[in-house]
């Protein structure tokens, strides 16, 4: 179970850190007025299954009894549905769309992605990875 739980904070760390280059790279990206690349729709599909490796990864310890203290699991799960949907969601949204402000929409959301996984963090539901 050790293993698991630093693959999950691994993993979670690399949500966090690929959110951030993930808007970098959209603010780049919208402030050169240039459309959505295909490395960038890429990235998008790669958080939002880095985000689902992750959920299932907290699935499976929960399901052996890891970290089930008064309901902080659910508060958790919450924070990972919506980490695993709205890349997809905002996809869905904007039909598709790859111009210059749809780089922007997806930038302000790979922010507040970020500030939903500081937010899991804050709370102690998974814990911070030193950078070695």
């Amino acid at each position: 179970m050790q293993f698991l739980t630093t693959v999950h904070e691994i993993f979670f760390n690399a949500i966090l850190w690929f959110s951030g280059f993930l808007a970098v790279w959209g603010i780049v990206t919208s402030a050169r007025n240039r459309g959505i690349s295909g490395g960038f729709w890429g990235a998008v599909a790669l958080l939002t299954g880095l985000a689902a490796i992750t959920t299932l990864i907290g699935v499976i310890l929960a399901l052996r009894g890891y970290n089930v203290v008064e309901l902080r699991n659910n508060v958790y799960f919450l924070y990972m549905a919506w980490l695993v949907i709205i890349m997809p969601g905002m996809f869905a949204q904007l039909r598709g769309r790859d111009d210059s402000s749809a780089a922007l929409a997806f930038a302000l959301l790979a922010v507040f992605n970020l500030f939903v996984g500081l937010s899991i963090q804050s709370r102690g539901l998974v814990t911070w990875l030193p950078i070695a």
